[in-house]
């Protein structure tokens, strides 16, 4: 039995069926998502590749209930996010990871408050208190290599570290849902290893499910499935 087949009775964090995706309107209107079909099994690391401008980032903000759902079904986590309302998107987002390019971290906080501030909008860390919080805040960014630097605020980190403190801020809440773009980008080839292999270890002792958009070939080995976006359709997986 492959490891799909034994995926296909589990838990299904993601399902797409028929979605469609616009920018603009009316005439000028140009559609960059196109009858996207994909399920995601839980515990599954799926890596999303293809040309710039082939959909793949405006997809993955989909995923995290950051862009509206406009036309077919875009289901996360069990909720239904076409036409779904603020509240539904925000308990999207808090039960998710995200990590994005822009590393998007409070210049007025140190590297461990802005991991701390993702553990304090969980809804798994709710009364946990704050003295927890640092504790597990400490321990994640130890993972990542910084154990000396939590004290650091960001215009102290270079730009490897701030996405080291960013990767640590998504994964210290054990997120259901994992969605990466470039995660690797910033970092040299033995850290971009080790923080795949956190989200390999997310994924397996979680059940996390982690969508990852990659052009660095040096980790697509850490992938069960691999598919292909190009203008905007599913070509491949």
């Amino acid at each position: 039995m492959t490891l799909l087949d034994a995926a296909a009775g589990r838990e299904r964090p993601i399902e797409l069926q028929h979605l469609d995706h616009w920018f603009g309107e009316g005439e000028t209107a140009k559609q960059v998502l196109i009858d996207i079909n994909l399920t995601v099994h839980a515990g599954e690391i799926l890596i999303l590749t293809g040309p710039s401008g082939s959909g793949k980032t405006t997809l993955l903000t989909m995923l995290g209930g950051l862009r509206a759902a406009q036309s077919g079904s875009l289901k996360v986590l069990g909720e239904e996010l076409l036409h779904a309302d603020n509240d539904a998107l925000t308990r999207l987002r808090r039960q998710a990871g995200f990590i994005f390019q822009a590393h998007n971290l409070l210049p007025y906080l140190t590297a461990q408050e802005n991991v701390r501030f993702g553990l304090e909008v969980s809804p798994t860390w709710l009364g946990r208190g704050r003295a927890a919080m640092d504790d597990c805040a400490a321990s994640m960014l130890g993972q990542v290599g910084l154990a000396e630097r939590q004290h650091y605020y960001p215009e102290k980190l270079s730009g490897g570290q701030k996405q080291r403190v960013a990767i640590a801020r998504a994964l210290a809440p054990s997120p259901r849902l994992l969605l990466a773009d470039e995660p690797t980008a910033a970092l040299d080839k033995t850290t971009g290893r080790d923080v795949v292999d956190l989200f390999r270890q997310l994924a397996d002792d979680n059940g996390a499910a982690i969508v990852m958009v990659t052009h660095d070939n040096k980790i697509l080995d850490i992938a069960d499935r691999i598919v292909t976006l190009e203008g905007g359709q599913l070509v491949a997986g």
